[in-house]
């Protein structure tokens, strides 16, 4: 598959090297793709480095991970370019950083996922990898015994699928917790998020059977 990482920093970086060793083509991007050579080099030859645009255009799945105040900004100039992709978005609203939409959000019962998708319109969303520490995502992926479960809430099940099978691609335990409106449930502050919990912790805190 082929997957265009917007935003090629902390998770970004990590996420998309683990899909490039499990065989998938990986287009790192960011506003300078020339600073980005030596992490290509690092993640291997199923790798390469671009601008935001030419990872729309590559891209089958979008790993959509930039500061949450700017995912708003990014559906607006982009969104047309995202009609009908899976799209996976990454972002925590931190209001030190991201000012009053991310005081908005945090302080708003609807959670990350509605808001998402809200500026995100007509994409195939899915919220994954914002409750897990990039270092964690580093030390623990593929890990023996029970792994490290990764939340993901979505509208889209096929979507659902794909991203959980590229979850388990990586390394990770997916744990579906549904629609977008549960996204909330492992948001920040929520109490599986930034735990490392495993996947059957997670089912288990959140009441998911399946």
């Amino acid at each position: 598959m082929k997957i265009g990482i917007i935003g090629s920093g902390k998770i970004g970086s990590v996420v998309g090297t683990l899909w490039a060793k499990a065989g998938h083509q990986v287009l790192f991007s960011s506003r300078h793709p020339e600073q980005l050579d030596e992490l290509v080099k690092r993640a291997g030859s199923n790798t390469s480095r671009g601008s935001i645009e030419e990872a729309l255009v590559f891209g089958e799945v979008i790993f959509l991970s930039i500061p949450y105040v700017a995912v708003q900004e990014f559906g607006r100039d982009y969104g047309k370019r995202l009609g009908g992709k899976i799209v996976i978005e990454t972002g925590n609203p931190y209001p030190d950083r991201d000012g009053a939409i991310g005081q908005e959000v945090r302080d708003s019962p609807l959670g990350t996922g509605i808001y998402s998708q809200r500026w995100l319109p007509n994409t195939r969303l899915v919220r994954a990898f914002n409750s897990v520490w990039d270092q964690t995502l580093v030390s623990e992926a593929h890990r023996d015994g029970d792994q490290v479960g990764i939340p993901l809430a979505g509208n889209d099940g096929e979507a659902l699928r794909i991203v959980s099978d590229l979850v388990r691609q990586a390394g990770f335990d997916p744990v579906i917790v549904g629609p977008l409106e549960r996204a909330k449930d492992f948001d920040f502050g929520s109490k599986v998020y930034n735990t490392g919990m495993t996947g059957a912790e997670i089912r288990k805190e959140l009441g998911i059977r399946s």
